[in-house]
């Protein structure tokens, strides 16, 4: 072990745990543990004990074991996991450790979570990752709030990763976040449906021509392939998050119906990839 060495923990080993721990194990000094609740489906556990073995990463018995004597703890669950698995953390965070919560949750949300886990004398980092990961892994850009964002940064980013820090406090990263994913999942799930009418009524050509005349900048065919791609592939992680930003709008006391049926769109989409339709 290297004098410089960093132990991080994941909590959460889908497409970002495996993605960010490919670039991270690069640096020297680095060890990672990872747990997943998948890891206690017998089933489920030699495919992720391969693939963390591919990596170089430890698999944990447990979410204790994966985190005892990390200096760095990753969150990288579902959306909706949020906040409950940042409670159950807790209960065996140190002080000095550094829980960096990646998940694409409400600011209320992140909040909750923050007060968690700042309790156990561990410092809570709220994250907003603010683009697709599988390309830039790391370098993807992420955002960075509380009153540790900075040190956060400061350690992280010598890694490779890419945090830039937004506020000492906590929220406004993760409503950056939400209020773009409004637009952009919303985009997606409108490209979805008039791609799908079109091609139904055969008038493909017609539509994406009028639309490249209103925007000119856009390829519409590819776009269309494009967020099809998208929505079959990551809607119901997509989904989770637009009912996080549904969450944010109610508690401002805004409309929040068509952010819920933004989410079951995106539902609906990787569910018929899954079917075949």
């Amino acid at each position: 072990m290297t004098r410089n060495a960093t132990t991080i923990a994941f909590i959460g080993f889908g497409e970002v745990g495996k993605r960010f721990s490919r670039d991270l194990i690069a640096n020297e000094g680095v060890c990672i543990a990872a747990y997943d609740i998948l890891l206690d489906d017998s089933a489920r556990r030699p495919a992720m004990e391969e693939a963390a073995r591919a990596i170089g990463v430890t698999c944990a018995a447990s979410a204790d074991a994966a985190c005892r004597g990390a200096d760095i703890v990753i969150s990288a669950v579902t959306a909706d996991k949020t906040e409950a698995v940042a409670a159950d953390m807790a209960r065996f965070l140190n002080a000095g450790q550094i829980y960096l919560d990646v998940n694409s949750a409400s600011p209320s949300t992140k909040k909750r979570a923050a007060a968690a886990v700042n309790a156990s004398g561990a410092s809570y980092v709220e994250a907003a990752v603010m683009a697709a990961v599988l390309q830039p892994g790391i370098r993807v850009p992420i955002l960075a709030g509380g009153p540790a964002a900075q040190a956060a940064a400061e350690r992280l980013n010598k890694l490779g990763m890419n945090l830039t820090p937004v506020a000492s406090e906590y929220g406004r990263a993760s409503a950056i976040k939400l209020c773009r994913s409004i637009m952009i999942k919303g985009i997606e799930a409108l490209i979805v449906d008039c791609a799908r009418a079109s091609r139904h009524w055969g008038v493909e050509r017609d539509v994406y021509g009028s639309l490249g005349q209103t925007f000119p900048s856009i390829v519409w065919s590819e776009l269309a392939d494009a967020m099809a791609e998208r929505v079959g592939k990551h809607g119901v992680r997509r989904a989770a998050e637009m009912r996080e930003a549904a969450e944010m709008l109610s508690e401002m006391g805004l409309e929040s119906g068509l952010a819920r049926a933004v989410a079951d769109a995106q539902e609906s989409g990787a569910r018929a990839r899954k079917e075949g339709r």
